[in-house]
């Protein structure tokens, strides 16, 4: 009898090749899926790191910062809105070609990507003991495919140059004491004003010498450009700064922010006194309520949360949130993957399946995106229906939500000792309850 054909070997978990082979599949998919993510912004073509080098230009040759203007088919006219000791460091750069600037600023956040997502990610590769390489170069990836890395990146953003000083800042120097905490916080709110959320982040979890070093970072920074620049420091200080309409209109869809939802419910009107009021009390309760959960994140030792719950504040409370600011969706993923992954009990079944659902979600929105995909036109439409508001607002309701559910982890998380999953499961326990 012919001897019957044998089966080749099942690939199994305990195949070491096999597991290989899946992962080096995944990594070329996640590559081979990017041009295709990064396509639609091309036509960008770092917009807004030209705008700097011209207005920067302009500058040098005598003129006044803020009187440089450019026309834009959507937001009408767009000039540059920095503090003048972002234009200051800026300065240099404007000695080189537009080129060799643009080449530049696309490694720096590119390296500044690959920083910050190690520093997010390690932790949790320790935790539960993941494969390390291959954990770290598909996050990397997942990030460089966030709508908000793809917008950094093709309009020539600075926004994870930022992220590196904040995170530096709030996930190593403070914890540790370092004399020089609260430096990183300082000079990006220097640069761009956003960042000065964490400095109230800083007072709501009482570290007072980081919250007074940011503080007089700042300050030294911007007294800086001033002796440089009075007239124009002056200029933006007391007018330039309150006069939302240079940064671009804040009913356009790209404007995730609160007051963004409330301005396409009025457009093509802006907001009436009332409903700025009304901005203004809605500002207040979720400041509140953001910064009082990461208050409490901070003090059960969850770094990561309390400042991720921070930046999702700043996004919410500015007038003017662009797609490509809100980064901090990113460490809100990471943080519910590690709490899916911890959830390994029998009863925590339920609980695990939500913040997975939860998390893939999220991810699943931020690299779809709300801008890339989408042709929102040129003239300003009012959310006038139920499915307008959930599509136009999907950041700002995502905001919301994760303001709510972010899970808050009690111990020493982050950074520090890094602990394996086999301790973690004696000592590592999550927060039932979102607060």
């Amino acid at each position: 009898m012919p001897a019957e054909p044998v089966a080749p070997p099942a690939v199994t978990d305990d195949d070491p090749g096999g597991r290989t082979v899946r992962r080096l599949v995944a990594v070329v998919a996640l590559i081979a899926v990017l041009p295709a993510l990064y396509l639609p912004g091309l036509n960008h073509k770092f917009l807004d790191l030209k705008i700097y080098m011209s207005a920067v230009d302009w500058w040098r040759a005598g003129h006044p910062l803020y009187d440089y203007v450019q026309p834009d088919r959507v937001q009408g006219e767009l000039y540059f809105t920095y503090p003048p000791f972002s234009a200051l460091l800026l300065w240099p750069f404007g000695l080189l070609k537009l080129g060799a600037t643009v080449t530049i600023f696309t490694v720096l956040t590119v390296l500044a990507v690959v920083l910050t997502t190690r520093w997010l990610v390690t932790p949790i590769i320790a935790r539960h003991d993941l494969p390390r390489a291959f954990t770290l170069v598909a996050a990397v990836l997942l990030v460089l495919a966030v709508e908000s890395t793809r917008e950094t990146i093709t309009f020539g953003q600075i926004n994870m140059l930022l992220v590196v000083l904040i995170l530096g800042d709030l996930l190593y120097a403070v914890p540790q004491a370092r004399r020089w905490a609260g430096v990183g916080v300082g000079l990006a709110t220097a640069l761009k004003l956003f960042p000065g959320i964490f400095i109230v982040y800083l007072l709501a979890t009482r570290r007072w010498r980081a919250a007074a070093v940011a503080s007089v970072t700042a300050a030294a920074a911007t007294l800086l450009a001033a002796a440089v620049a009075p007239g124009d420091s002056w200029r933006f200080w007391t007018h330039e700064l309150w006069a939302t309409d240079r940064v671009g209109r804040t009913d356009y869809v790209g404007n995730q922010s609160l007051f963004g939802l409330i301005s396409r419910f009025t457009a093509p009107e802006k907001p009436d006194r009332l409903l700025w009021l009304f901005w203004l009390l809605l500002v207040a309760v979720v400041a509140a309520y953001g910064l009082w959960r990461a208050a409490r994140a901070a003090r059960a030792g969850d770094l990561l949360t309390g400042l991720t719950l921070t930046g999702l504040v700043g996004s919410l409370a500015s007038p003017i949130t662009w797609t490509h600011h809100i980064y901090w969706f990113v460490p809100a993923v990471v943080l519910l993957a590690d709490a899916a992954l911890s959830a390994n009990r029998p009863d925590e079944a339920r609980r695990r399946r939500w913040l997975a659902g939860l998390a893939l979600g999220t991810a699943a929105l931020i690299i779809y995106g709300m801008v890339t995909f989408h042709d929102w036109g040129v003239e300003p439409v009012r959310t006038d229906d139920p499915a307008a508001f959930v599509l136009r607002n999907g950041y700002v309701l995502l905001s919301v939500l994760l303001l709510v559910a972010l899970p808050v982890r009690s111990g020493s998380l982050h950074p520090g000792p890094l602990r394996s999953r086999h301790t973690e499961e004696k000592s590592h326990q999550m927060d039932r309850s979102p607060q």
